[in-house]
């Protein structure tokens, strides 16, 4: 168990380094914040801290409106891949975190909007 966590921290402090103000967000920092959420978002509780810091890295990527839909691509895509998606938890993920994301974690978002 110390091994999980130890490795989803150093993954998270390389998510945190790859991103340098004026890069393009790219869809493995996206899946890579949010593996740790992968159980809860197919079954819903309550998220561990590990999940709620890979949102917080993703809120704090998306911060222009191009890399907020970059980011929204990237989230849909992984969404479309997980069969067993609890919407529900999908939906609440971000406030059981005390985050504000304006990105939906949904495999029929819309982007563009």
């Amino acid at each position: 168990m110390k091994a999980v966590v130890i490795s989803a921290i150093a993954v998270l402090a390389m998510v945190q380094l790859m991103v340098k103000p004026g890069q393009a967000i790219n869809c493995g920092q996206v899946d890579a914040s949010l593996a740790p959420c992968l159980t809860y978002l197919r079954q819903g509780g309550t998220p561990p801290p590990l999940c709620c810091n890979g949102v917080r890295t993703i809120t704090g990527m998306a911060t222009t409106p191009e890399d907020k839909k970059a980011a929204c691509q990237c989230v849909k895509d992984a969404a479309s891949h997980q069969t067993s998606l609890n919407d529900d938890a999908a939906k609440t993920l971000p406030q059981k975190c005390g985050v504000k994301m304006d990105i939906p974690i949904s495999p029929t978002t819309d982007c563009n909007a």
